[in-house]
């Protein structure tokens, strides 16, 4: 039987491929939200101060996407930016969304449907203003909805506020 001179360089060149590849997807999946551009989950956000709440009701055009009850949280940086009307890189909103259950003449919260994070990036989110987005499902800290559609789902839309630095929210007095 006559041996094939490339036989051992190609098979080894696959399991060198294969493993190179492997590596790389150990290290993509590893990654932190910093490194990906992704934007991370706002951990300990209710301890930050509170912006506003608002109730979203029945005829009100983003009631069947985002809901009923949302109520806002900025950390120290974005309760700057609310007062100053220009948002530091840093700055993170929380719009925490929860369904409103109306019983006896009293409207009170149910279950979390999502909350949508901005965090405040010039470099990172150039594409979007300087802004990431992303909104978490229910109550879930990895089920992302947004992902790469953060222009069509949320910039868009922000954009119309350009004068307010793409932030719809005022910080009530």
């Amino acid at each position: 039987m006559k041996k094939n001179k490339l036989s051992i360089p190609v098979n080894l060149i696959v399991i060198i491929s294969l493993m190179i590849g492997c590596l790389v997807l150990m290290t993509a999946s590893s990654l932190s939200p910093a490194e990906t551009n992704e934007v991370p989950y706002p951990e300990g956000y209710r301890n930050w101060t509170h912006v506003k709440t608002g109730l979203n009701q029945k005829g009100n055009p983003p009631l069947a996407r985002s809901g009923d009850f949302h109520h806002i949280y900025g950390n120290i940086k974005a309760i700057e930016g609310y007062k100053t009307g220009k948002f530091d890189d840093g700055s993170i909103i929380v719009f925490d969304v929860l369904e409103a259950i109306s019983r006896d003449s009293v409207v009170s919260e149910g279950k979390r449907k999502v909350i949508d994070v901005m965090v405040r990036d010039a470099q990172k989110f150039k594409t979007t203003g300087g802004w990431g987005y992303e909104e978490f499902a229910g109550d879930s800290k990895t089920e992302r909805n947004v992902r790469a559609h953060a222009v069509t789902m949320c910039y868009n839309c922000h954009a119309q506020q350009k004068v307010n630095d793409n932030v719809f929210s005022k910080l009530r007095n």
